[in-house]
Order: C-alpha cells, then sequence, then structure tokens
C-alpha cells in the first residue's frame, strides 16, 4: 500500500479539522501510487450530508517549492471548466499544510474509475479534454520547466550504463544508442507551448462510460511543446493492452477529439511522429532506471520498459501515420 507514514486517529482528526471540511468520520489507505502516501478521506461534510476527499502527503520526488504551482493548477484549470480536482485550501487559505519535513494537501474527490481497455468513444474524450486542458491552461501565470525533457532521458540513460540497460535486453539497449542521439538533435523547437499534463496515461484519467470525470496526477506538469502533450496521451492509449498491437480505431478517435476543442498546425501534425518517439524514450528511460533500481523485495510492481521501445520504432518507422 502506498502510505509510507502512519498517521494516528488523532493526528488525522486534528489534520483534517484545519479545513472547513466538517468532522473526519474515516481515513482509508490508497494502494495506488509510489511516490505519495494518499488516503481517501470523509468528513460529516460543511452542511452534515457527508464529503469524500484525497489526502497526499508527499514523499518522495517532489520539491515542496513547486506545490504551489501544482496545487494553483488545479484550481485554475478546475475554475475553467476543466475535469480537474480542486485543492482544499486550509482555514487560513493555504494550499498545503507542513508536518514535520513533509506537505499535505487535501484535494477534491471526483467519482470516476480508470480503464485498463479504453474505447474509441474514451479515446475521442480524452483528446478533447486534453485540448481543453491546453487551452484552459493559456493564461495560467506560473512557469515550470519540464524536469523530464531530454537532458532527464540522457541523465538517466548514462545512470543505467551500456551494461545495465543491456541486461533488460541487448536490443533495448542498442536502441537507446542509437535513438536518443538522433531525437535530441532533432527535437522541434519552434512548436506551440503551453502548461502541459506530461503523463495522461489511463490510471490518470476518470471516466464513467465516455464521459471523463476526471483528469488527476498533475505532479509532472509543467510548460513545454503542447503537441508533445498529445503524443504522449497517444502512446499511453491507443495500444492493445494484450497483445501490444496498435489501435487504428483509438488513434483517429483521440485526433478526432482534441482537433474538435483545438485543432493541430501542420506544422504541429507533421511533428507528432517525433514526438510520439520523444514520450516513448523519457517513458522508457525512466521505467529503465526503475526496473535496474527497485530492489527485488519492495512492495511496487515494476514497469517494463520493452513494450515502449516497440512503440518507438513504430513512430519511427511509420512517420505517415497522422497524416
Amino acid at each position: 500500500m502506498a502510505v509510507y507514514t502512519h498517521l494516528g486517529a488523532e493526528a488525522m482528526a486534528a489534520l483534517i479539522a484545519n479545513y472547513d471540511v466538517g468532522t473526519l468520520v474515516s481515513a482509508k489507505g490508497i494502494a495506488e501510487g509510489v511516490s505519495n502516501s494518499n488516503w481517501l478521506i470523509e468528513t460529516t461534510g460543511r452542511d452534515g450530508t457527508g464529503a469524500r476527499y484525497i489526502l497526499t502527503m508527499y514523499e518522495f520526488r517532489i520539491d515542496i517549492v513547486e506545490l504551489p504551482y501544482f496545487l494553483s493548477l488545479l484550481d485554475h484549470l478546475s475554475a475553467n471548466g476543466c475535469p480537474v480536482p480542486r485543492t482544499i485550501h486550509d482555514r487560513d487559505g493555504a494550499l498545503y499544510r507542513r508536518i514535520g519535513d513533509k506537505a499535505v494537501a487535501l484535494i477534491e474527490f471526483l467519482p470516476g474509475v480508470s480503464v485498463s481497455v479504453p474505447t474509441p468513444g474514451q479515446a475521442r474524450a480524452v483528446g478533447g479534454e486534453l485540448a481543453h486542458l491546453h487551452q484552459a491552461a493559456a493564461d495560467f501565470p506560473a512557469t515550470r520547466a519540464n524536469g523530464m525533457g531530454i537532458a532527464e532521458w540522457r541523465r538517466l540513460a548514462e545512470a543505467c550504463g551500456e551494461t545495465g540497460l543491456a541486461a533488460i535486453d541487448p536490443a533495448f539497449a542498442r536502441l537507446v544508442a542509437e535513438e536518443l542521439p538522433r531525437l535530441a538533435k532533432a527535437w522541434p523547437t519552434d512548436l506551440p507551448q503551453g502548461v502541459i499534463h506530461a503523463d495522461l496515461f489511463p490510471d490518470n484519467v476518470l471516466v464513467l462510460g465516455d464521459t471523463i470525470t476526471g483528469l488527476i496526477d498533475f505532479y509532472f506538469a509543467c510548460n513545454d511543446i503542447t503537441a508533445y502533450d498529445l503524443a504522449v496521451t497517444h502512446l499511453a492509449w491507443c495500444w492493445d493492452t494484450v497483445d501490444g498491437t496498435f489501435r487504428e480505431d483509438l488513434s483517429r478517435a483521440m485526433i478526432e477529439g482534441y482537433e474538435a476543442v483545438r485543432p493541430l498546425s501542420a506544422a504541429e501534425r507533421a511533428a507528432l511522429p517525433l514526438l510520439a518517439q520523444g514520450a516513448a524514450m523519457r517513458f522508457m528511460m525512466s521505467r529503465a532506471y526503475d526496473w535496474i533500481n527497485t530492489p527485488a523485495d519492495a512492495l511496487v510492481t515494476r514497469k517494463d520498459p520493452l513494450p515502449l521501445a516497440h512503440r518507438l520504432t513504430f513512430y519511427r518507422d511509420n512517420t505517415g501515420l497522422f497524416d
């Protein structure tokens, strides 16, 4: 279970009392996630009819000084009609509170489930909501550099080392050695930029039927190429989860959904195959690093980087995919 820090009943009740959400009824640890502690919080609600929230304690990887960017972005997007959970401010108006050397934030609970086998209707809907997000964030005043950009791909590759990458698969090591320098050299610098989610995999989307009820987990959000965000989402959604084959129906639906809200420019569409290759490299490198460095007895399921290598070569060899 992804709860690294124990909070007793009295401490939890005292924490929740700092918010105008009623009194604590229950707090249940949430198993999902590997970097933070999360609880599903139930309270009596402000009007006594009951309410639910998500409480997150930031344990690893997230610098507390960056929390105002992430949490204010949630508020901004929610206020602009995106299906994004609001940050619940405490009674003093603060976005987060400190418990020792850690920070905690209370977030609005949204209904819905994450799907493992998306439908074309869901792919179309997530494409539309991603475009909506890009438009809604256009006037968000804060900025944050992409901490998982090309420089980080290189750093992770060096940290894994040729031997470590070859231990995953010799062909995988050769692919990284060949493709990473090529992608870095060819990476576009003149495409439209804005706030991007940067990690919109199906487990970060809540749905009810074909309706998107929640876009969550914005802790990789940053300012970067908006079409790259679409490429990341395409990488994450448009592949069969059983045999790993490309799903043209999901791809077509996602692009149609996105362009129904925000049409792509000719330059953005032409760059999508390269951006998708970069998206594959980004997640290949982070997964490879975790694969090599996660202890064998850790209670975390490692994510295999090899399927993403297949996706990278597919995008490389099918440059007319988005024509």
